[in-house]
Formats: C-alpha cells, sequence, structure tokens
C-alpha cells in the first residue's frame, strides 16, 4: 500500500484548522471568516439580482419580524429578503443574510414554524458550516490531487483508485458530514427560536407538513444531504425538552413575540 506524500504547508495547514462548534463537535475549518462572509455577501447580491424579490408587503412584515425576534439572540446587523419564489426554501449565508421565499411562507401556519426554519437557516451560520463544507472539499480535493499524482492515473489500476476514491469521497466524507450540519443546525435553531420566545414544538409540526408537502417522497437519507424528514423529527423531539426550558426562561423575560401573517 503505498502511503501519499502530504506537503509540509498543507500538512501544517490541516493540523492547524481544528475548530469546536456551538454543540462542542470539533470541526475541520480553516479558511478566514472575512473570506467566507465575502463569498456570503456576492452570492446574496447576485440572487438579489437573478431572483425577483417579493413586494408582498404582509410577508415581508412577518418575516422579518420572526427574523428580527431570532438573530436578536445571537446579535449582529442581518439583512432579509423575501423572494418571490413558489418553492419550500428559506436559507442564511455568512455575512449575516437571510433570504425565505414565498413558498416557505404560505406553506406554514404561523410564526412558530417559519421561526423554526429561520433558527435553523441561522444555525448553519453560526456553526460556520459554509466554513467547514469549504474546508472540507479543499481536502478532498488537495487528496485527489495526490493520489493521481502518485497512483499513476493513465492506469487501468490508478483510474480504478481515482474512482473508488471519488465516491468515497462523495458518500464516505461530505455527504455524511452535511446531514451532521442538518442535524446540528436543527439543535441550534430549536434552541435559538425557543430563546427568543417562539413555541419549538411546533418545529416538529413543521416537518410533518413539509412531509406531507412532498407527497412523502423523498431521496434515501444514505443518499441525501438531509436526514430523512422521520430521523429530523425524532432528533427534535429528543431535544425538545430542552428547548422547552429555554422558551420558559425567554417568556419570564417578556418574550413573546407576534408576528402576524
Amino acid at each position: 500500500m503505498f502511503k501519499p506524500f502530504i506537503p509540509i504547508p498543507v500538512s501544517a495547514c490541516l493540523l492547524a484548522a481544528c475548530a469546536t462548534s456551538p454543540t462542542g463537535r470539533t470541526q475541520f475549518v480553516f479558511m478566514p471568516d472575512t473570506q467566507v462572509n465575502q463569498m456570503g455577501l456576492n452570492a446574496f447580491d447576485s440572487l438579489k439580482k437573478q431572483k425577483p424579490v417579493s413586494t408582498h408587503s404582509r410577508y415581508k412584515q412577518f418575516v422579518n419580524c420572526i427574523a428580527e425576534a431570532v438573530t436578536h439572540e445571537v446579535g449582529g446587523q442581518w439583512e432579509v429578503v423575501v423572494f418571490e419564489d413558489k418553492t419550500l426554501n428559506a436559507f442564511a449565508l455568512p455575512g449575516n443574510k437571510i433570504g425565505v421565499h414565498t413558498g416557505m411562507v404560505e406553506l406554514v401556519d404561523n410564526q412558530d414554524q417559519l421561526a423554526a426554519v429561520i433558527g435553523h437557516e441561522v444555525g448553519h451560520v453560526l456553526a460556520k458550516h459554509s466554513n467547514e463544507r469549504l474546508s472540507q472539499e479543499f481536502a478532498v480535493s488537495q487528496g485527489l490531487g495526490l493520489i493521481q499524482a502518485v497512483a499513476a492515473p493513465q492506469t487501468a489500476l490508478g483510474q480504478t483508485a481515482i474512482g473508488l476514491l471519488g465516491i468515497g469521497a462523495q458518500y464516505g466524507v461530505i455527504l455524511p458530514y452535511s446531514r451532521l450540519h442538518e442535524s446540528e443546525a436543527d439543535s441550534i435553531g430549536l434552541d435559538l427560536m425557543a430563546k427568543a420566545g417562539f413555541d419549538p414544538a411546533q418545529s416538529i409540526t413543521l416537518w410533518q407538513k413539509m412531509n406531507q408537502a412532498g407527497g412523502g417522497q423523498q431521496p434515501a437519507e444514505f443518499m441525501s444531504t438531509h436526514p430523512s424528514h422521520g430521523t429530523r423529527i425524532q432528533e427534535l423531539q429528543q431535544h425538545l425538552p430542552q428547548a422547552l426550558q429555554y422558551r420558559q426562561q425567554a417568556q419570564a423575560l417578556g418574550k413573546q413575540p407576534h408576528c402576524s401573517k
């Protein structure tokens, strides 16, 4: 078995790339936050040019009311945009940017369900998941380049090695971490919405609605970057008692958001 040679600058970079997520998980993160934030700003600016921004005043007021309450718990200035798009989607980008599609606004029944969505997306930003994904992909691409150099990819054996690495990178590294990111964002988001005074129990109702909206059709979990709806609901239920305590504390402090759809 060959042992690929890793250049000293790359190995030093990898050794210095340990960080800790808000849940206490060790992360592989080495890209400068300023660079990742700038990427988020650029991406958001591009989206605003490419996608129509909603002019629905009630939707905008509803989304902003919820987003302000949630982001108040983490601080900073956040830009929130409602996009005219019927797909069930919302996102948050590094650089404190939040986008919500009108399709998601129309799906939810109340403020608490949308707070679960926004809390989840903000959770991705707080946990630096974008930086972690970029760092992982960089490491995988560097490893691929090294193996190509050592394994002589022009040979049949070399092509097989590259093919196996590609499968391993796709299903063994990147996707499992992405599922972990989704579960971690669920946990962070649940606590975040509860600390803002929203009802965390509505997160379970939200994912039940998402499952119904999709007609129960979803890729097998091991082939998906998202946990199955059943797994997601089960994990939320396990975390719910702690989140409910946070909500009780928030209500005692007078945090009772009233955001009308």
